[in-house]
């Protein structure tokens, strides 16, 4: 099992890496699923641009965009974050404090088989990120004290 993450042109967010990685290896597991390798990036807004750009042709701004590499029931994949999408997402809709955590597990919904490309799809995706933001290792998921997001 690796879920490491990585910085492309921004700081790394101040979060508690260690119980991030067991929640999100206990939200794969609740799948009946292992988890494989997870690489994490966190970038700027620009930089996550480009990507969707040149990967998905996709001209607009995201928050995430995540390459599924599973193979059976190994969860395996790389996924990107824009922290700076994060930030206007979660003042906007005043989720400052748990934003970066959703986005972060939305990504392994994807990788676990749900998809948001339909209304009705969207709404099982949402509850299934409520239901992840709800269970117990979520708790120990926490900003420092000295960071803002």
């Amino acid at each position: 099992m690796a879920i490491e993450f990585f910085c492309e042109d921004v700081e790394k967010p101040r979060v508690k890496y260690i119980a991030l990685k067991k929640w999100i290896k206990d939200v794969i597991e609740s799948h009946k699923k292992s988890v494989g390798k997870i690489a994490y990036v966190f970038c700027s807004d620009e930089h996550l641009l480009k990507m969707n750009n040149e990967f998905l042709k996709h001209d607009y701004y995201t928050d995430v965009i995540t390459f599924d590499n599973s193979e059976g029931n190994k969860i395996s994949g790389e996924v990107y974050i824009s922290v700076d999408r994060v930030a206007e997402n979660g003042k906007a809709y005043g989720t400052e404090d748990t934003e970066i955590f959703r986005v972060i597990i939305h990504a392994v919904l994807h990788m676990l088989g749900y998809d948001d490309k339909t209304p009705d799809a969207q709404t099982e995706m949402r509850a299934m990120e409520d239901k992840c933001l709800a269970m117990p290792g979520f708790a120990n998921c926490k900003w420092l004290k000295d960071t803002k997001q």
